[in-house]
């Protein structure tokens, strides 16, 4: 299995309230009304988006790995709305080892409502039943409570905390690392699969 395999075409796929789907350019105001939130970027890598032009130098990051065949995220779609409310998707894919690292942002309008527990075990069922992953690891701020939530309503177990493990904004943050294997998603009742294309 190789990373083309799987993204030369990222596919889209579907859950009960949501698509995802490839980022377009389009996108744009509706990203920067959740990139632009304190609330949302609090937890996250990334800045706060100050500008259009911010959110439009991110989306041109996304397209480029799109066209360059690279592990990207889907945009997240509100099937009511019809309104990109988010992005997840894997971060990084090692394929030698089969595993992968998961990551997401949610617009605030959509917390606490099981939003993104519902893209993210599709997004893990995708990685067990497409990408052959046997492990899918995340992790979150420990102060980030809703996060740490999110990946244990989708199955993934605590496995402990990486002291310092990150440089960002200014500081070396502390980040609490969970996981699913493949054996663990297999002993699921109800696996998903969201598969559209």
């Amino acid at each position: 299995m190789q990373i083309e395999d799987v993204f030369s075409d990222l596919p889209t796929l579907e859950t009960d309230r949501t698509i995802l789907r490839k980022l377009r350019s389009e996108d744009e105001q509706d990203i920067f009304h959740y990139g632009s939130d304190e609330e949302v970027s609090r937890y996250t890598a990334w800045p706060t988006h100050q500008t259009m032009e911010d959110t439009r130098l991110y989306l041109m990051r996304v397209l480029h790995k799109y066209s360059q065949h690279a592990v990207a995220p889907w945009g997240i779609v509100d099937k009511e709305t019809g309104k990109v409310i988010g992005t997840s998707g894997f971060m990084a894919w090692d394929v030698r080892h089969a595993k992968a690292e998961l990551g997401y942002a949610l617009s605030k309008d959509y917390w606490n409502r099981g939003y993104m527990t519902e893209v993210i075990r599709t997004i893990i069922s995708f990685g067990f039943e497409r990408m052959k992953l046997v492990r899918i690891e995340a992790s979150c701020l420990p102060s980030n409570r809703g996060s740490a939530r999110v990946m244990e309503k989708a199955g993934m177990s605590y496995e402990g905390l990486l002291r310092q493990t990150i440089f960002v904004k200014g500081n070396h943050e502390d980040l609490k690392l969970y996981s699913i294997v493949v054996d663990d998603y297999r002993n699921q009742s109800n696996p998903v699969n969201g598969l559209v294309e």
